[in-house]
């Protein structure tokens, strides 16, 4: 099969673009559904721990059991209209009872989810590092699309990210099992001190933990030499970004920016160019 693959890559390349549209698919439910989860969780066990007594707050819907549904009239989606891209165009973007307006964030996210697996297979090929690839990219899919929505960057996702980047880093999947470690600790260590001074300086709080977590996360699947090109490459694109957006918007220099989306734009191109990446940035550094 993988020899199959490696004479015939376009094939591969296609059948991962259009696993990247269903797996975008379901990154859309749990970019929507993770956090309204997680608030009610919490609503729960602050009422606990504070003593106040219950309020009856139904269960939000999980991320994998209940139907999909229009937000506006709770019209249960058929299994055409659940079609990546297609049922978007067919439904002229419109809910097909209701006729409200379809966020764009859906066809949006399927088809970059489509396209960052169909580049992960075109590096990797259809081996272990294109499938472990593709794992990481979905997650920081999700991650970004939650931290844009809600700044929250749950740990249900980057906990176990983590872990699994210095578990294959056991047997060199891409990075070496020191490596995996020192970047993970650099990672996080880095984004912490960088926060903890601001707040000393300043009073203000930087960034969420959330931040540097993800950071570990790059660290450990990218390596410890990684984790310097991603800070340079995240903190120019969430400037560039960042401004043009509160200028538009009309908002205030002071309006809290999620940086995750920014890291892990970062991240998953350092993770794809690999070594080259970090040759590009040290010539830039040095002047050479």
């Amino acid at each position: 099969m993988l020899v199959f693959f490696a004479e015939n890559s376009a094939l591969g390349v296609a059948l991962a673009f259009a696993l990247g549209l269903l797996v975008g698919s379901f990154l859309n439910v749990v970019i929507l559904r993770l956090p309204v989860r997680l608030e009610w969780a919490w609503r729960q066990e602050a009422r606990e721990i504070l003593g106040q007594p219950d309020v009856y707050e139904p269960k939000p819907p999980g991320l994998a059991v209940e139907r999909s549904a229009c937000p506006n009239c709770r019209h249960q989606l058929s299994a055409w209209e659940n079609i990546p891209l297609l049922s978007f165009v067919l439904l002229r973007g419109k809910c097909r009872e209701c006729k409200t307006a379809i966020s764009w964030q859906y066809p949006l996210v399927e088809l970059l989810t489509g396209l960052l697996f169909a580049a992960v297979i075109w590096r990797f090929g259809v081996t272990l590092q294109g499938g472990l690839g593709l794992v990481f990219t979905a997650a920081l899919v999700a991650l970004s699309g939650i931290d844009l929505r809600t700044t929250l960057l749950p740990d249900q996702i980057t906990q176990p990210l983590l872990w699994l980047g210095l578990l294959i880093s056991l047997i060199t999947v891409f990075v070496d099992p020191a490596s995996a470690l020192l970047g993970a600790a650099a990672g996080y260590l880095s984004l912490w001190t960088v926060t903890k001074l601001f707040k000393l300086l300043t009073g203000k709080d930087g960034m969420g933990a959330g931040d540097f977590k993800l950071l570990a996360v790059l660290g450990a699947w990218c390596g410890v030499k990684a984790v310097l090109p991603i800070l340079f490459i995240s903190s120019l694109v969430g400037a560039v970004i960042g401004g043009i957006w509160l200028a538009t918007a009309g908002k205030h220099k002071d309006t809290q920016i999620p940086f995750g989306q920014y890291l892990a734009i970062a991240g998953w191109i350092q993770f794809i160019s690999g070594t080259d990446f970090i040759a590009l940035y040290m010539r830039w550094a040095t002047g050479g």
